[in-house]
């Protein structure tokens, strides 16, 4: 998960920058001008580290979810003996049958005005503050502002963990704790087998709780916000109903990434083939989550949307 610590201004991150411009110097192999930047700026992430790791505090254990299982058919009822009839009485009529429910395709969206529920990450590793930005904005907890990401981002050694994210800063678990903090309670950590799996359950919670999911796209890497779908059946109703799409605001907007392509405008619809680009397993370089890796990550509600 991209970390919010990097260029964040703290004592530690100047003796970090320090240590590494000592090594930059006495290593003449990091004397490419062309890649001297990109060069530096990993080798100060990397003795920032050493120099201020994240805590290794305890997070919340991410919640394996399998697949309902089809409903059995209905035994058919045994014959139940009528009452006998009084002289003078009619038969009741028998009972209504409830009629079976209709597949139908549904489309469901929380946002009629997607732009404005919109804020860009500032920074561009602050995917997951913006994430969690728009998610407390949407329940009616915090502006969208560049002063409330500021010091959003600021705030995450309240919530990071190593166990969380291995690099410092922002993972799913740090989200959920700072929308608990920040007074939007009840969002967990979900981990799936398959990506069908994870956005039908994204689904259900969404229409039942009439809040956003956060999905965690690009390998764990990047952060979405889901705030409707598309489906051939209502999930609530057709354990096996096929999510066809989603609506997402990505906080990348309106940046093109080298390895993933332009971004797009908020509330646009991601049909399967864009999840399937873009919603992948997770798969961090910097070490092994053996809860997560090779997982659909998303971090769902469970209490309705409190505007």
């Amino acid at each position: 998960m991209s970390s919010s610590r990097r260029r964040l201004i703290t004592p530690r991150r100047v003796i970090a920058v320090l240590l590494a411009l000592a090594l930059l110097g006495a290593s003449a192999v990091w004397l490419d001008v062309l890649g001297v930047g990109t060069k530096l700026e990993n080798l100060v992430d990397k003795v920032a580290l050493i120099v201020d790791p994240p805590p290794d505090r305890p997070i919340d254990e991410e919640i394996l979810v399998t697949p309902k299982p089809s409903l059995a058919p209905t035994a058919t009822p045994s014959p139940t003996r009528r009452p006998s009839l009084a002289p003078g009485q009619t038969e009741p009529p028998p009972p209504t049958p409830t009629p079976a429910p209709v597949r139908e395709p549904v489309d469901v969206n929380l946002l009629g005005d997607p732009a404005g529920a919109f804020m860009t990450e500032l920074d561009e590793d602050w995917c997951a503050v913006a994430g969690t930005q728009m998610v407390l904005a949407m329940h009616g907890r915090a502006e969208l502002t560049r002063a409330v990401q500021d010091d959003l981002a600021r705030r995450v050694g309240e919530w990071e963990s190593r166990r969380d994210s291995k690099n410092g800063g922002w993972g799913p678990s740090a989200m959920t704790r700072a929308l608990d903090a920040l007074g939007v309670p009840g969002y967990e950590v979900r981990a799936y087998e398959t990506r069908q799996d994870a956005l039908r359950d994204g689904a259900r919670a969404l229409v039942d709780t009439g809040a956003p999911v956060i999905l965690l796209t690009w390998r764990g890497a990047h952060t979405w916000v889901m705030t409707g779908f598309r489906a051939d059946a209502d999930p609530l109703v057709f354990d096996d109903a096929r999510i066809t799409g989603t609506y997402i605001l990505d906080p990348w907007f309106p940046r093109i990434s080298s390895i993933w392509g332009p971004s797009d405008e908020p509330g646009t619809f991601q049909d399967l083939d864009e999840m399937r680009r873009n919603y992948l397993p997770w798969k961090r370089p910097e070490g092994l989550y053996p809860n997560r890796d090779g997982l659909f990550i998303a971090v769902v509600p469970t209490l309705p949307l409190n505007p």
